[in-house]
């Protein structure tokens, strides 16, 4: 079933990852890759009909632009980070956009894509899973 929002709907992760753009598809396998590395325990579902990232919560998404939502243009694939507004991100490294909780990285192409970008993502997702296990320790103090 296709939402007013996407003209496509997926039933499974690989199916997404076969529909996207083969440009795509090669900057959303390094990334993936990162993720898993750093947060071995995460577990990836298809949400929005893109891949997110969870642990107790949303960490981070990849949003290739083969798969669009609503008026928005890009190209390319999205790196977002689900509470980008409570990252410190000491190199201002994501865009905001006019979001103000989900912060994100463009990227083009897998050659754009340098060490460095690797490094500071790497270093953005230990901080984002610190985040997921505040929240939840949090939730659990309320309770």
């Amino acid at each position: 079933m296709k939402n007013k929002f996407q003209n496509v709907n997926f039933a499974s992760l690989e199916d997404c990852y076969a529909y996207v753009q083969p440009g795509e598809l090669e900057i959303m396998n390094l990334f993936r890759q990162v993720i898993l590395e750093t947060i071995p325990h995460c577990t990836e579902k298809l949400s929005y009909n893109v891949p997110y990232f969870y642990g107790n919560s949303r960490i981070c998404y990849l949003w290739p632009a083969s798969v669009p939502w609503g008026n928005v243009a890009m190209n390319g694939v999205q790196f977002g980070f689900c509470d980008g507004n409570q990252l410190v991100d000491k190199f201002s490294y994501l865009d905001k956009g006019n979001r103000k909780q989900v912060y994100y990285k463009q990227y083009s192409s897998v050659e754009n894509v340098s060490p460095d970008d690797i490094t500071i993502i790497h270093e953005l997702l230990l901080q984002a899973v610190t985040i997921d296990n505040l929240k939840t320790k949090s939730r659990i103090t309320k309770n």
